[in-house]
């Protein structure tokens, strides 16, 4: 960058500054996204670093999954919230795209996750998709992709059809309102070892009712990876 383009991205900055997507404070010219502060202040679960960690513990008895993390601590009015809030309402896809690359940093150094063949992310239905105009997860999975160097594959896994909406749900009741929503496409390739990726992990179901859909068509070891997870 020459002189004059340098100083003209500083003026900009001034007036339109970037801020931390987390706190809303401004950022420093070596920031991006998110602020130091935020990042050494989010509310990180480190479930990748134990097997039977509380979200590996809700599939247990109901889906054979390989492992389960999330990156953060879903806590609401929180900074995580407004992360997640920027991430899917307010067209900030490149927040799915950094947190994924700062969690698969993490993840890199675990051969759980990175021997996996595909990452596959949870896709929205198609009339949710064409109103956001991009899918979180599946920025969140791009950006998993560009460190761990494992491909993101969006058209194995589909939404086959709007489900209700799962507040006051029950986990028994969101996996049967779930069950039916997701396909997945038999192809000439197979996969046996997958991450199934979504942005906030509450009672499973949605995740759950994925690994079926992906189970009947020879996919053998799913790992499942998320932003955040809310208790």
């Amino acid at each position: 960058m020459n002189l004059l383009a340098t100083y003209l991205k500083d003026f900009g900055s001034l007036i339109f500054p970037e801020i931390c997507h987390a706190c809303g404070t401004s950022l420093v010219a070596t920031e991006k996204h998110f602020c130091t502060s935020c990042i050494y202040q989010l509310p990180y679960t480190n479930f990748h670093l134990s097997p039977d960690n509380k979200i590996a513990k809700q599939f247990w008895g109901r889906v054979n999954v390989n492992s389960a993390t999330a990156f953060l601590y879903f806590n609401k009015a929180g900074k995580v919230q407004n992360m997640m809030h920027q991430l899917k309402y307010n067209n900030q896809p490149q927040i799915g795209i950094e947190i994924g690359r700062m969690y698969a940093e993490q993840l890199q150094e675990h051969a759980t996750y990175t021997s996996a063949e595909a990452i596959i992310p949870v896709p929205l239905h198609p009339k949710k998709l064409l109103k956001r105009g991009y899918n979180q997860s599946e920025q969140f999975a791009i950006g998993l992709s560009e460190i761990l160097d494992i491909p993101v594959k969006t058209n194995i896994l589909y939404r086959d059809k709007a489900a209700e909406s799962q507040t006051s749900k029950s986990r028994g009741n969101r996996f049967d309102n779930m069950k039916t929503v997701f396909k997945a496409h038999e192809t000439d390739y197979s996969f046996e070892n997958v991450l199934l990726v979504d942005d906030t992990i509450t009672t499973g179901a949605t995740l759950e009712a994925c690994a079926f859909a992906l189970q009947d068509v020879g996919v053998k070891t799913i790992n499942i990876v998320g932003i955040a997870y809310a208790e």
